[in-house]
């Protein structure tokens, strides 16, 4: 279990982490979300050992993880940024880290990048941002590591690599429990993977959350009245957001299904149904609440 205790990282008067305190557990998938400049890349850094909080802890299973070196063989950090020797090949990568990871499966590496339609002789320079990014996964998911630390994995990747990437974490997490952190700024690439979240904004983490706990007790609700609601038709409901637009009125509220659907039939609409929440929804009513203007920070 990975966990991070006020960990804190100044560069000079800049705090880009700032006390955050967070807990990954075992086998799940934990989305790190937040805006540009959040702090995402640099508590990651400190998560795969790069940088040394200047405060605070971060540890896997108790051990501090700076300049720990067994328990480096249990993670693989996939940056933004790709990095590659100078003049490389992919199988000169590979057996660069076949040194380091000695679970690196060799074989389930050569099956994908034949199914990515990589050639693993050419040079890595010579590859678009996408494809180098698609060697980046590759290496990672073929370490064997107990953990895997992914920046902006998906970004660069089309949509149908993107959902390969995906189906490819979730192969691992269900056959050998593995545990990706992955980070990003877009809520919607995160939505179907992660079970696990966590908000970072101006380096603190404002909350970290079981995704479907969120979701118990909020629903998003459209009615339609043939007549106009007077304004406090909606006082004995725990809104958290409402919007009218004519007769269509859109709402999100805290409640059980059937309390809320109860309280608007009372109302005798013409139309109503419930609507899924997005991510990016559940975050927006969440951090509203708690005195943060969300769609100013994240789009």
């Amino acid at each position: 279990m990975i966990t991070a205790e006020n960990a804190t990282k100044r560069f000079d008067n800049i705090t880009a982490v700032d006390h955050v305190c967070a807990e990954v557990r075992d086998g799940s998938v934990y989305g790190l979300i937040g805006s540009n400049g959040a702090g995402k890349s640099t508590f990651l850094r400190m998560l795969a050992g790069i940088l040394r909080p200047d405060e605070g802890a971060v540890r896997i299973d108790d051990a501090d993880i700076f300049e720990n070196i067994a328990l480096k063989e249990r993670f693989f950090f996939i940056s933004d940024e790709q990095f590659f020797f100078s003049n490389c090949t992919p199988e000169e990568m590979k057996n660069y880290y076949k040194r380091f990871y000695p679970h690196f499966n060799e074989d389930r590496y050569r099956k994908l990048m034949q199914g990515f339609g990589l050639d693993e002789k050419r040079k890595i320079r010579t590859f678009s941002k996408g494809m180098k990014k698609q060697v980046s996964v590759i290496c990672g998911i073929c370490a064997g590591t107990d953990y895997l630390f992914c920046d902006e994995t998906f970004d660069g990747l089309d949509p149908v690599v993107r959902q390969t990437v995906k189906s490819l974490f979730a192969e691992d997490v269900e056959s050998r429990g593995l545990t990706p952190v992955i980070a990003s700024h877009n809520l919607r690439e995160l939505e179907d993977i992660c079970d696990h979240v966590g908000l970072l904004h101006r380096g603190g983490i404002l909350f970290s959350r079981d995704l479907d706990e969120m979701k118990l007790g909020m629903f998003k609700m459209q009615c339609i009245f043939t007549e106009p609601l007077p304004a406090d038709a909606w006082q004995d409901m725990d809104l958290l957001h409402l919007e009218q637009r004519g007769s269509l009125y859109t709402l999100t509220a805290r409640g059980s299904r059937e309390e809320l659907l109860a309280k608007v039939n009372a109302m005798h609409p013409s139309f109503c149904e419930l609507l899924p929440l997005t991510l990016e929804e559940i975050f927006i009513n969440e951090t509203e609440v708690a005195g943060y203007d969300l769609k100013k920070l994240l789009f």
